[in-house]
């Protein structure tokens, strides 16, 4: 039987993955200049590849497209990680509480917590922990609350990844995290929904005490 090749990824992609990745493990920082042709020299493409990257990112929120500044990659704040979280904190627990509802599984879950004690740098952790995450809220039963999470992904991971470089915080999310599945795992899904309101909710006021209390926050 001949084997099936595995795909190549395309040379837009690869760059798309590779500037994620420099981004989420801090090698560029927020508010740095993305020069296409440095890149393009990085990678070893031309620079089509690296500008559609760019714009794919743009449209994720990681980096920002400025008509006189040029690419840069986005600057995280208190209300640059409010804004993301407003929407975590209204939108998540409600996913959440509908997956356990559902009787959903949540083995996906328990697989990206593994992953995430096994991480050996922060963009590996990052992306164990969004998928974790998203594992919670996608079995909810509705795609497009699942597709609207979706939409804030990348930019939960920059804040993630702006405040573990200040404050190595891991440890505690983890615990945090291991919390929230098992009362899933017991079929709890308001207790499950509130623990993971409060997950949420902590990160953003311990990583940015400047941030402003999400009105109703339990």
């Amino acid at each position: 039987m001949t084997s099936v090749p595995t795909p190549i990824p395309s040379r837009t992609q690869y760059v798309l993955e590779g500037i994620k990745h420099r981004i989420l493990t801090g090698q560029l920082t927020p508010g740095q200049a993305l020069v296409e042709t440095e890149l393009a020299a990085q990678f070893g493409v031309s620079k089509t590849p690296v500008r559609e990257a760019l714009k794919t990112l743009a449209g994720t929120g990681l980096v920002v497209m400025n008509q006189y500044k040029g690419v840069t990659v986005r600057m995280v704040d208190a209300d640059m990680a409010r804004e993301v979280y407003d929407v975590r904190l209204l939108l998540e627990p409600e996913a959440l509480r509908r997956s356990v509802r559902r009787g959903a599984s949540l083995e996906a879950a328990r697989s990206a917590l593994t992953r995430a004690d096994e991480a050996t740098d922060t963009a590996e952790r990052s992306l164990a922990n969004r998928e974790f995450h998203r594992s919670l809220y996608v079995p909810c039963g509705n795609p497009l609350l699942g597709r609207m999470l979706d939409e804030v992904r990348d930019q939960a991971a920059l804040v993630s990844a702006v405040a573990w470089a200040a404050d190595p915080s891991w440890e505690r999310e983890a615990a945090e995290h291991r919390e929230i599945l098992r009362l899933a795992l017991s079929g709890d899904a308001d207790g499950a929904a509130g623990a993971l309101h409060a997950h949420i909710a902590s990160f953003v006021q311990r990583a940015f005490p400047g941030a402003p209390e999400q009105e109703g926050q339990e």
